[in-house]
């Protein structure tokens, strides 16, 4: 749990900077001349810079040239220095500015985690040294994605971690704002690359951002909005290539937030397959040999069939959803099991998305989910699986067909007006 300490004199903002804000020399001299600025302003600031865009796949593409099985231990060791570069590069340039700026990396400041290299998660912030540089009036440039385990060793908190390392430092330090600055002016009601007439929304409650990060949205990565909601971090999303008021995820109800529909949102998720598998829910003993599979190789699926035989339908089958990418992975593994469980034949689809409404009190609303059939059915668009909840209605289609679903669920829930 962090520890609070709260601040006095000016607002403190904690900003994060994503590997395209800091993605080249011009990116880097761009973000320190802004927050020169800011600092002029009489602003309170700690950076928080993920490595520069590209880095982290260089590192990770040189560890698999040596050893496609090296031990998560050493690949934090190598991926982590990716942020040291960025913070350098920030604090030498804020300093040619006149602005006293230090970098710093997880360690250096006690973000300290669990054990689970690769995956870590944040457990507390030791805030006594960032204290002291910010009351001496130092930036400090801290290393997003990093901390240390309880033995001294570096931990990465996965691909996306740098959110949620600005978010904890955010809570630790009660900031009056945590700002995630990236390469979109916000949150939007769908990818404004597929559909130009999506509209950047002001205010979006953290239940419904949580949502769409879950479902696709890459905007902010789900454990940052998690960890914002359990300490309660108001949360703004940025451009830092131009300017603006982002959106704002914050607590209230609907009437606070000003929602004006059931529906906020479209999420969509890319390159995705489908797996069916007879005879699976024959026997239980099948059923844990998957799940085993699955968490061995640290495969995430969706829309898993229930534990239960049908009656009508002996067969056992279940059919779920993954990352394509890690199809051919599973399959290997899967061969083994088919021969020593009798399991049945295994059909894979390729080439799937799913697209998801996101909002409040949807699964209440089943005309919403027969509008949505309809609206894909009149674009002769095939809905291949479904699932709903509260805040979701999802649904699995080709992804060839994912622009066209998009732009037609878009208007037709008419996202795209004020």
């Amino acid at each position: 749990m962090p520890q609070k300490r709260k601040l006095s004199g000016s607002k403190l903002f904690v900003k994060k900077f994503g590997g395209t804000s800091v993605g080249s020399i011009e990116r880097i001299e761009a973000v320190a001349e802004q927050i020169t600025k800011s600092a002029h302003n009489g602003e309170q600031q700690v950076l928080v810079l993920s490595a520069m865009a590209g880095e982290t796949n260089r590192l990770f593409a040189l560890a698999a040239q040596i050893n496609p099985r090296a031990s998560a231990r050493e690949l934090d060791m190598l991926v982590s220095t990716g942020e040291q570069v960025s913070i350098a590069l920030m604090s030498m340039a804020l300093q040619r500015r006149g602005i006293k700026a230090k970098s710093l990396t997880g360690d250096q400041i006690q973000i300290h985690t669990n054990s689970q290299f690769g995956r870590a998660s944040i457990e507390r912030v030791d805030t006594e040294y960032l204290q002291s540089l910010l009351a001496d009036g130092v930036v400090p440039i801290v290393a997003g994605f990093q901390g240390i385990d309880p033995q001294g060793e570096v931990t990465t908190l996965g691909r996306g971690g740098s959110d949620t390392t600005a978010v904890a430092l955010a809570a630790a330090l009660e900031a009056d704002e945590c700002q995630i600055f990236t390469d979109v002016a916000g949150v939007f009601t769908t990818d404004p690359n597929i559909d130009s007439s999506a509209r950047r929304l002001d205010v979006i409650g953290f239940d419904v951002m949580l949502e769409m990060a879950k479902l696709g949205a890459k905007v902010l990565h789900p454990d940052s909005v998690e960890y914002a909601e359990r300490f309660r971090v108001p949360l703004r999303v940025l451009s830092s290539f131009e300017a603006g008021q982002g959106t704002l995820i914050q607590f209230g109800d609907e009437s606070e937030l000003t929602i004006a529909s059931l529906v906020q949102g479209i999420a969509i998720n890319k390159a995705l397959a489908t797996l069916t598998i007879e005879g699976l829910f024959t026997t239980s003993e099948r059923y844990q040999a998957l799940l085993g599979c699955l968490t061995r190789l640290e495969i995430d699926v969706e829309f898993i069939s229930p534990l239960r035989i049908h009656e009508d339908d002996p067969s056992g089958r279940v059919s779920f959803m993954l990352a394509e990418a890690k199809v051919d992975t599973l399959l290997n593994e899967l061969e083994g099991l088919s021969e020593s469980l009798a399991l049945g034949p295994l059909i894979i689809e390729r080439q799937r998305a799913k697209v998801s409404l996101v909002g409040k009190g949807l699964q209440a609303k089943m005309g919403l989910l027969t509008k949505m059939l309809e609206v894909l059915g009149n674009e002769t668009i095939h809905a291949k699986l479904l699932t709903t909840s509260e805040s979701k209605l999802s649904t699995v289609i080709d992804e060839r067909d994912l622009h066209k679903a998009v732009r037609a669920l878009h208007h037709a829930f008419e996202l795209n007006k004020v």
